[in-house]
Parts: structure tokens; sequence; C-alpha cells
């Protein structure tokens, strides 16, 4: 059954511990390597088919120059133009599902009553969390496109290919700047469904409360979503008090010299997998592991300023990561009760990477999120 927080009823919040959107994409632990053939095969097509095709698009970004990345994966753009549902359909994703069954396809979609060309929420933007960068949606670019919606995956300021020494980031402006671009660049009129994973997720809260009116939905995957007046950092230091692999995977670099403040964080690549990863393929494990960059440190320390007129007027979602071990699901909890969105999923047997761990999934709570009237 489906849970809905809404920010003027306290009543439907505390039902939220016996009710809430479930979305299982296969077993946990050992269970997901009993996939049928047929799945595995789709997922290998999936896997090869967009992974050939970030190696494409990086290699013309390399040929073009960097300095005319315009930090979009995607230039398709869905044809015709549908009106937006008025009744709410549930979606079939609030039952448990096993990655067995079908990916739907856009003609399904359809008939469904799920819309793929919506003219306000058909275009996904995609914020990483830290040390990621947009090479790690590709998963989630390939899918959704597929589905006839645009897709836009940014690099913050010193990840991914965005050529910034990430110890130079000095506030958290900077760091989202990229995606201040991208949102002074959107036309007039148009929405976008914001994604933020991980850290991403104070990044879309502070773009929120600037372009509060350019964004139709806000999705909060395994991602930081903070109170107005909390740093990121205040909510790693509840997470690394209560998580020994958190503090064993944690780095800091001093790029100032040892008595200065630190200016990045890495990860330990000796503990990552079971860090960030521990549900994934080993695949995706090493592309991460030659891919991801450091963490500047200044943004992590800056208190967001969020006001209810600006970033509370845009409707937020949650998803859940069951089995993540980088923001324990204890943790999740406790930021959902802080502030309620709309609405919770669970991601069932997902890691704290669902776009590698359960990509097809994560898919189809971002369509069923695009949809919800």
């Amino acid at each position: 059954m489906g849970l809905c927080f809404s920010r003027d009823n306290e009543s439907v919040a505390k039902q939220r511990q016996s009710k809430r959107v479930a979305v299982a994409g296969g077993g946990v632990g050992s269970n997901r390597w009993t996939r049928i053939r047929s799945s595995k095969r789709d997922e290998n097509r999936i896997h090869e088919q967009a992974l050939a095709a970030a190696i494409l698009f990086q290699q013309q970004m390399q040929n073009d120059g960097l300095a005319s990345f315009d930090r979009s994966t995607s230039l398709r753009y869905p044809s015709g133009n549908s009106k937006r549902n008025q009744a709410f359909h549930r979606s079939s994703s609030s039952r448990a599902r096993s990655l067995t069954d079908p990916l739907l396809q856009a003609h399904q979609l359809v008939k469904q009553g799920i819309k793929a060309d919506n003219p306000e929420t058909n275009h996904f933007v995609l914020v990483h969390g830290g040390g990621f960068g947009a090479w790690c949606w590709y998963k989630s670019i390939a899918l959704l496109e597929e589905d006839g919606y645009k897709v836009t995956a940014i690099d913050l300021t010193g990840s991914g290919i965005h050529s910034f020494d990430t110890n130079s980031v000095k506030s958290l402006h900077q760091y989202v700047k990229p995606l201040i671009d991208f949102f002074e660049k959107l036309a007039d009129g148009e929405k976008v469904i914001l994604v933020g994973h991980d850290f991403g997720g104070a990044c879309i809260s502070y773009v929120m409360e600037l372009f509060h009116s350019k964004v139709s939905k806000a999705v909060f995957t395994a991602a930081a979503m903070l109170v107005s007046g909390q740093s990121t950092l205040d909510l790693f230091s509840e997470k690394v008090d209560s998580n020994d692999l958190m503090r064993q995977a944690q780095a800091f670099i001093y790029a100032n010299g040892n008595n200065q403040p630190p200016t990045a964080i890495d990860f330990d690549r000796a503990v990552i997998k079971e860090l960030l990863f521990n549900q994934s393929p080993a695949k995706d494990v090493a592309l991460a592991s030659v891919s991801m960059r450091s963490i500047p440190f200044s943004p992590v320390l800056e208190k967001l300023s969020l006001s209810d007129t600006k970033y509370g007027s845009v409707r937020r979602f949650y998803i859940e990561t069951q089995e993540d071990n980088a923001i324990p699901i204890a943790l999740q909890e406790s930021m959902i009760n802080k502030s309620p969105p709309e609405r919770l999923f669970c991601l069932k047997g997902a890691d704290h990477s669902p776009f590698f761990s359960k990509p097809q999934a994560l898919h189809k709570l971002f369509v069923e999120i695009s949809n919800i009237p």
C-alpha cells in the first residue's frame, strides 16, 4: 500500500511505520544471483549498450574539448504532447516485484495510463553524490531514454570529467555552479524532475531554493535531505558516530598542509565496495573504482538556508535503499521524520548505489513519480 505524506496532515505521517510503498527488485544477498537467464541477458544488454553510449559520449567530449561540454548526456526529445492524467493510478510497483518481471516498454506505459511525454514532467535532471559523477547514472539514462524521456546528467565542479581541482572548491555555490548554469539556461516555463543522490540531495536542495519555479518534483534517492540550518557534515557526523565502516573508509586530504583544515574527503578503495556497492555488480564496482574522485570539504561544511515559500513549495519524494551501508536505514528514517516528503518509496535489496544494484526497479519508481498527478 502507498504512503502519502502531507505537509498539513501530521496524522498521515504517523502511519508511515505500517504503510509504505515498497518495490522489490529481487531478493537480497545471495538470492539476487538466482535470476532467470533471460532476465540476466536483458540486464547485460542494458549494461553493454549504456556503457558503450557513455564511452562514445566521453570520447566525443574529449574530441570537442571540455569547454563546450553542456553537461547533458541526453539530447533526445520525445515527441507528442499529452495532457496530465486527472486521476491517480496506483502503480504496480507498490507490490513486491522481482527483476525477473519484464522491463516496461514505452507502449506498455501508455496502456497503463502512464505517459512518457508529459510536457511538464518528461525531463529528468540527475545529480550525482559525493565522489561520483554523471557517469554513475548510465543505466538510468539508457532506461529513461528508451521510454521516451529527456535526460540531463550533471557533473558538479571537480566531479566526473569536470576539469577542476576538487581541493580548490571553496563553497557549495561553487560546487553546484554547473547545475545553476543549467537552470539559468532552461527555457521559460519549462520544468524538470530533479533527482539527487547522496550529497547530491543537499545540492538539489540548494538549487530548489534558487529555482523552485523550474522544479516540478524533487526525488531524493538515498540522499541527504536536510532541514534549514543543517549542513551535510551535521548529518554525516550522526552517520559516522554509529558507522564503523564509514570511519574506516574516510580519508581526509590536506592539500594546504596538515596544519590547515581538510580540503577534500576521499574513500579507501579497500573498503569502498562494502560501503557503497555491497549489492552491485562487479563490473559497476570496477567502473566506480577508476572513476570516483574526492569530495570537496568546504561544501560539506555549509549550512543550508531553506524557506517554506521556495524550497518548501517543491514536491519532494524520497527513495529509501534498504541494504545501504553508507546511509543506514535508521538515518534515512531520521531524515524523513524530520522533514516528511510527499511520498516515501522503499527499494528492497538496494545498496547505497541503486542505479547499479537495482537499476530497473529504480527506473520504474522514476516513471511512477513522474506521473503522480
